[in-house]
């Protein structure tokens, strides 16, 4: 079993909460990519928070990290953390998706606590 976290553009977010559909996410046409400079802000982010690349592929680029038992997906679309059930690991995704939005250029959604993450 794991916990999903995503991050995302905040134009996806403007778009899904405009779009009111309910499977807004099955259509990654849907999805608002990054640009190339976000892309490599957010690897350069998962590498400080102790995030180690293991693979490059055709889905993105495949983190995990160092300690806990939490992997990281970055795509040119979003930001896919999936935790290993355990308090911590949920807790160390969790906090990790929501400093990455500080710049205000990101947003966090949580499927498994009600969606977006509002402050």
């Amino acid at each position: 079993m794991s916990y999903d976290i995503q991050l995302y553009t905040t134009a996806t977010k403007a778009k899904e909460q405009q779009a009111g559909d309910k499977n807004f996410f099955d259509n990654e046409q849907n999805l608002v990519p990054f640009t190339d400079e976000q892309v490599q802000r957010l690897k350069d982010r998962l590498t400080d928070y102790d995030y180690v690349l293991e693979k490059e592929d055709q889905d993105g680029l495949k983190f995990r990290h160092a300690e806990h038992s939490i992997s990281a997906l970055l795509t040119g679309k979003g930001l896919y953390f999936t935790a290993g059930w355990g308090e911590e690991n949920i807790f160390e995704a969790g906090m990790a998706a929501s400093e990455f939005t500080d710049s205000g250029e990101f947003e966090k959604y949580d499927p498994q606590n009600g969606g977006w993450e509002e402050f």
